[in-house]
């Protein structure tokens, strides 16, 4: 089974991204339900943050990882640049942790950078870590600029990660981003994989490249442009999905290894940067 290496441990490349769940209670079991599908099958690495319904996501993965071993769970979640000071960002945290009924995440993130310094972030996330309420910290957001700041300051050498947007419709980051966080060791991880289920008019499904691709796999063009992201090994992939038949479906496609072939007709359709791209926030 395909493994990323992301803060210490190996976990599966599509991990269960939770943003807009845990907000209705008519969907509440359901979604429960599809996260459990998900560790079920495999999934390790939980996506949630203290922004997505104010905590009410965090509050359905609490709910969620009940029955696991938590050992077995890789939990993330996300603090709010308002939040990440020297004074707010403890709070922020024991109210994650609270809501999420564990007394540690395995990583927590910056979720972009506003008005705090990096550096009173870090030393707050590093003081967390000290007292081990996180095993590592990273970032969320940040382009090449703001992440060689963090590497730069006192004990930025520790960030483990950084949360991007990044699809086939998406590829900036393989210009400058990536290859640095590839010389550092450091994954990514990759939100909208699949473009919001190919909500933001790319019309990625009705692309015959992929869909001949897909037909090749004995797949379906969700999973090979999932199986895209996380071709390289260094990409963790996060799609969302409340309903356990997709999230099984998502989970598929750590299986499938794209040809060369199949990756230069891709390229022909959507291409590689050749310069540097704006990074592409949300969504």
């Amino acid at each position: 089974m395909r493994k990323v290496k992301i803060a210490g441990r190996e976990v599966l490349p599509i991990g269960l991204g939770t943003m807009n769940m845990g907000d209705k209670a008519e969907t509440f079991d359901r979604e429960v339900e599809a996260i459990r599908t998900g560790i079920d099958h495999g999934a390790q690495l939980i996506d949630t943050a203290e922004m997505y319904g104010d905590g009410n996501a965090e509050t359905l993965v609490g709910s969620a990882i009940k029955p696991y071993l938590r050992e077995n769970v890789f939990l993330l979640s996300k603090v709010l640049p308002a939040n990440a000071s020297k004074k707010d960002l403890p709070i922020s945290l024991d109210n994650s942790l609270k809501r999420l009924e564990t007394d540690y995440l395995d990583l927590y993130l910056l979720h972009w950078k506003e008005d705090v310094p990096l550096e009173e972030t870090i030393e707050a996330l590093e003081k967390a870590k000290n007292q081990g309420k996180i095993k590592a910290w990273g970032v969320s957001n940040l382009d090449v600029d703001d992440l060689e700041q963090v590497l730069d300051l006192p004990g930025g050498e520790n960030c483990k990660a950084n949360q991007v947007r990044y699809n086939i419709a998406n590829r900036g980051i393989e210009f400058d981003l990536m290859p640095m966080m590839e010389k550092h060791d450091m994954p990514v991880i990759a939100y909208s994989p699949i473009d919001r289920g190919d909500s933001f008019g790319a019309d990625l499904t009705k692309q015959q490249v992929l869909k001949d691709i897909a037909d090749k796999h004995d797949a379906d063009v969700f999973q090979i442009l999932l199986a895209w992201s996380i071709r390289n090994d260094q990409t963790i992939a996060i799609p969302q999905s409340s309903n356990p038949e997709h999230v099984l479906n998502n989970l598929k496609a750590a299986d499938i290894s794209l040809t060369e072939q199949d990756l230069e007709q891709i390229d022909k359709v959507y291409p590689k940067p050749v310069s540097k791209q704006p990074l592409t926030l949300w969504g």
